[in-house]
């Protein structure tokens, strides 16, 4: 499998079956990501727990890997995320990129932009609009 087949493989086992002992197949035992949790960097073990609670606010996710790029060490990916929302069965749907530098067939380090304002609007946990409320200056909540 190339980079591109593991990670699509991985997110189709972590996030779609709900093996969250895979996450560390795919990382190093010293394995950084960013960009899942402001100002924080998570090792595979706490990327384990957010899989586990994002995959439980939604119901019948879907991954999709629109556009890879392999260059050297590094891979970058842009991701398509759909779902439904639970209690109403509406789409959800949010994109999210990453871009990974690889040791051999692990990720040594991740940084992550999911579009997390979108997700959560989706949810209804975030008002609808969010980022134009913000962005007049109101405060959101």
């Amino acid at each position: 499998m190339n980079r591109s087949e593991r990670l699509e493989d991985w997110y189709r086992r972590v996030y779609l079956e709900g093996d969250f002992d895979a996450v560390g197949t795919l990382f190093t035992d010293e394995s950084k990501a960013e960009g899942l949790i402001d100002d924080m960097q998570v090792g595979p073990e706490d990327i384990g727990v957010f899989a586990m609670a994002l995959v439980n606010l939604v119901e019948a996710p879907q991954l999709r890997l629109v556009k890879t790029v392999e260059s050297g060490d590094w891979l970058a990916a842009l991701i398509e995320c759909s779902a439904v929302r639970p209690g109403d069965g509406k789409p959800v749907r949010v994109m999210g990129q990453l871009m990974a530098r690889y040791e051999g067939d692990r990720i040594a380090e991740a940084y992550n932009s999911f579009d997390f304002v979108a997700f959560f609007e989706q949810l209804g946990l975030l008002p609808a609009h969010s980022i134009a409320i913000g962005m007049s200056g109101q405060k959101i909540g």
